[in-house]
């Protein structure tokens, strides 16, 4: 299954914009509930002015919100921001720490945006569970789980580990593009055929 995803997406990285750790950082944790797309059209302006938690610090409040106002529930971002960065001053001169324990300790971040963290800018062989990979980690049968700590588990005891560093944004990119909620392209999969979806759309 992974071989064949691989083959098929040769360049498995996230889509949100960055250039460090604490600019993803910042952009995982606007993406809750939004789409990577409003996410880079905002964070194109935020990290144009601010790209260090002392630069965001001293744009507040109301400069944060300005660049962020059209992604949902930005004020809660705005704030949860504001905390982290201030933590990663005080805590961590002014770096995203590489420990999941220090990353969770920050506002705004939980276990699935620690994970993205790990993987994406540290390296390391994590598997952020999100909507995409919980629906195709329990259609497939690759992974059931009743909540996504369950398919976590049972994905990092699973995924061969060859993998396991890249399987995060395989899966993600297979179910944003092709194993899709509503119609997924069943009949395009690379996968089809190990696949224990049972009413596959084949058209």
């Amino acid at each position: 299954m992974f071989q064949r995803l691989a083959q098929a997406i040769p360049n498995p990285v996230t889509e949100l914009a960055y250039r460090t750790p604490f600019e993803l950082l910042i952009a995982v944790v606007l993406s809750a509930q939004a789409t990577d797309k409003s996410v880079n059209k905002a964070t194109a302006g935020l990290f144009a002015v601010a790209d260090t938690p002392q630069a965001m610090l001293a744009l507040g409040e109301d400069g944060v919100k300005q660049h962020i106002k059209t992604i949902g529930l930005y004020n809660n971002k705005t704030s949860n921001i504001l905390k982290l960065c201030a933590a990663l001053v005080e805590q961590h001169q002014g770096q995203v720490p590489s420990e999941r324990a220090a990353l969770e300790a920050l506002a705004g971040v939980g276990r699935k945006t620690a994970n993205v963290i790990l993987n994406t800018a540290f390296g390391e062989p994590t598997i952020a569970v999100d909507t995409h990979i919980f629906r195709l980690a329990n259609r497939t049968g690759l992974a059931p789980g009743a909540n996504v700590t369950q398919v976590e588990q049972s994905l990092l005891q699973n995924v061969p580990p060859a993998y396991l560093k890249d399987a995060h944004h395989l899966l993600i990119l297979h179910g944003r593009y092709t194993c899709l909620a509503r119609k997924p392209r069943c009949g395009e999969c690379v996968i089809n055929d190990l696949c224990e979806f049972n009413t596959k759309n084949l058209t």
